[in-house]
Order: structure tokens, then sequence, then C-alpha cells
């Protein structure tokens, strides 16, 4: 009887696990071995439970890579939360005589697949697959998680479409982007549109104030208008969300968490309540504007891929079958400029969280800084001369109180 190889996909949706199936599923065929696609992720894995398997052949995978979504589907369950269920999951693993597994998330996946290596004890050979619309795992600058780029790219045609229909009904859009602890994907949607202004946690500092947040958005308004524009649109990270402070906004204390104990951001209300926020300030100074606000996340999940991430995805999907038939284990693979890298776990990890490190949007870099100077925001050249008394005038305040009242930012 062949060698077992399995695959498993965990967290959420990515535009490309098709691919990544379809090109690891084929690859290990031809090399003569048996390929499971493990359903629900770890879920059933967890309880010990080896019924829920889809035998994959050829038939089943040779053109999913156009397709959205996966086929194995996915769940966040956390199998590292207990002792038990993780030997629950190496042992299920190990009655379905899986040799090779191949496992497809984000960084709390990645997490696991490392301690299923670790419990394995070379029993099971494990490589992991980078996936997240949010491009926010430890790989170098440059190198997107597979998903990122058909997600930017829908996004960004939807930001784009906002941004007419902001103009034409003259009202403001605040988009919420998806992103729980880095910005890429709203600075990447924003940028593509040429949104009025974006808006992500890493600029705003490690923790900050609700306040700081209204300030900034409400400057923005304020300046459109007095440059004679009564519409725009601001697309801002749900991890802004994640970072203020609990003082100036309980909902983030008391917020539902998901297995691996992240803030489940999608649950907060929070564009409802910037909008219900910027707009009675506004109206308190006697400005009166309509603003909408309008989550974008779950509409880029499923997408079907864009090409690149069509072909990124072979590339992965293969090199980490070929990395792991060739004796590897242990590792996270990258694929860049023509060349596949694995990533050993033990350089994936936070040495004082214990997880897989986060990468986020370097604010001195030129791609920021590019992004920035085409935002329509309040900058240190506003609070002097004729651009403050235009926009004190706009606001109805006077320059010192302009400027007490939005110096902070």
């Amino acid at each position: 009887m062949s060698e077992t190889l399995a695959i498993v996909v965990g967290g959420g949706p990515a535009p490309g696990i098709n691919g990544v199936i379809s090109a690891a599923g084929i690859e290990a065929i031809n090399q003569g071995k048996t390929v499971l696609g493990i359903l629900d992720g770890f879920k059933w894995l967890s309880q010990g439970d080896t019924s829920h398997v889809l035998p994959l052949n050829l038939g089943h995978i040779s053109r999913i890579h156009l397709k959205g979504g996966s086929i194995i589907r996915t769940s966040r369950e956390n199998p590292t939360k207990s002792p038990e269920k993780m030997a629950n999951v190496i042992r299920a693993l190990s009655d379905l005589k899986v040799r090779y597994l191949v496992t497809i998330g984000g960084d709390d996946t990645a997490y696991t697949s490392s301690q299923v290596e670790k419990e394995a004890k070379g029993r099971i050979s494990v490589c992991h697959v980078p996936k997240t619309i949010d491009n926010d795992l430890p790989l170098p600058p440059g190198v997107p998680t597979f998903g990122y780029e058909t997600a930017r790219e829908l996004g960004t045609k939807l930001v784009e479409n906002l941004m007419e229909d902001a103009r034409t009904a003259a009202r403001w859009y605040f988009v919420i982007a998806m992103g729980r602890s880095a910005g890429f994907l709203a600075l990447g949607m924003g940028t593509g549109a040429g949104a009025t202004m974006t808006l992500i946690p890493e600029e705003l500092g490690k923790t900050y104030s609700l306040r700081k947040v209204l300030n900034i958005l409400e400057g923005a308004i304020i300046k459109r208008l007095s440059m004679g524009k009564d519409h725009g649109v601001a697309v801002i990270a749900e991890g802004v969300a994640a970072r203020l402070d609990p003082k100036s906004f309980s909902l983030v204390k008391d917020a539902p968490r998901d297995e691996h104990g992240n803030i489940r951001l999608a649950e907060i209300p929070f564009g409802t309540i910037l909008k219900n926020e910027v707009a009675k300030e506004l109206k308190e100074m006697g400005i009166k504007t309509t603003i909408v606000a309008k989550d974008i996340g779950y509409e880029l999940r499923c997408s079907p891929p864009t090409a690149f991430d069509r072909q990124y995805t072979r590339n992965l999907g293969y090199s980490a079958v070929r990395f792991l038939l060739e004796g590897g284990s242990g590792a996270m693979v990258l694929f860049k400029d023509g060349k596949t890298t694995p990533i050993p776990f033990t350089e994936l990890m936070d040495p004082k969280t214990g997880k897989t490190r986060i990468r986020t949007v370097d604010v001195h870099s030129e791609i920021y800084q590019t992004a920035r100077r085409y935002m329509i925001r309040l900058d240190p050249e506003d609070f002097r001369g004729d651009r403050l008394s235009r926009l004190a005038q706009t606001a109805k305040m006077s320059p010192d109180a302009f400027k007490k009242r939005f110096g902070e930012i």
C-alpha cells in the first residue's frame, strides 16, 4: 500500500486554497502517494474522528484551482488548547496511516502545524503553506501570502465603486477592511483605489484613544470641505479597533474571541460606532454630513483567484510536496524569485509569546510614505498660516481652538 499524504486547511478562507490542494495533490499522486483531504480543518481530528476525510484523485482536483473557497472546507478549531486534543490529532493521523501532512493557513494554523510536527516525533513529516488575505505572516518584504493579491484586487474595485457613489450622492463612506493584526489589506485597497485616506494600526502606536481616531477622521472631512469637496472614502483596518485603549473603547475588552484567543473583530460594530460619533461631533460644530459604514472582508475571502494567485499557489503546493518527499519536515514553504525556500518553524516563532510572529506594515518604508503623501488628512503644515485659518473657519472654530482640538494628530 502506498504512503499517504493528507491536506488540512485551517483559519479563514482565502482565494487560492484550491490551487494549493490541486497542485499538492497532483504531485503527490504522480509520485505514487495516496492523498486524503481532511474535512473541516482540525475539527474532527481533535476529536479523534477519522471518518471525515475525502480521498482525492485527479478527477477531483485537476481544475479546482480556478475556483474560490476550499473543497475540503476549513475551521478555526485549535487542537493546541489541550494535550488531549493534540493527542487525538496524532492518533487520528496515525490511524489514517498519514506519513506526510500539508497544512494550509495563517499564523494560528502555522503554530498548530509546528506542534503536530513536534508531537509526531518524526512519524509524520509536516510542511505549512502560508495563506491569509491579511498578508501578515513573516515572509520576506515584497513576498505576499497567497490570497492577498486577489483580495486586494477585488477590494480595490469595491472601494472604487463606493468612491463614485460618495461623489454622486455627496456622502462619506467609512470602509472597515479585514486585517486583525496588520494594515496591509486596508492600505492595498485604499492605495489601489486612490481612496481619500487610509488608517492602519501601525501608524497609531501600540495603544491609543478613540479620541485620536475620531480626530483623524473628522480632520480629514473638515480638510476636504475646506477644499470644496463634500464627499470621500476612508478605508480603516479593523485592527485599529484591536489596539484601542479599553478605557476609551470598552467593546474591545468585552469582545468575543475565537478558538485561538483572537478578538472577533467582525462582531464589533466598529464602523457604525465611528460613523455615529463623527457625525454627532461634526453636527455639534455646525457641519452636516452623511456617513455610511461599510465592512469589506467576507466578500473577498472566497473570490476566484486572480492569475497571480493561481500560478503562485501551484508553485506553493508543488514545492510543499517536493520538500516533504525529499525528506524535509518542520517548515513553512516560501516561493521567491523562482525558487523554493523552506523556513523552519523555529524561525517563525516569536520567542516572547511562543506563537507565530506577525508581519506588520513598515510605516517608514517608501511604500507607506508614498501612500500617505496622497491621502487627504491633516498634516503639520495645516496648523500654520492661511491653511489653519481656512480649516478653522470650516470647522467654525478659532484657530487656537482648532489647534487645541486636532493638534494631537
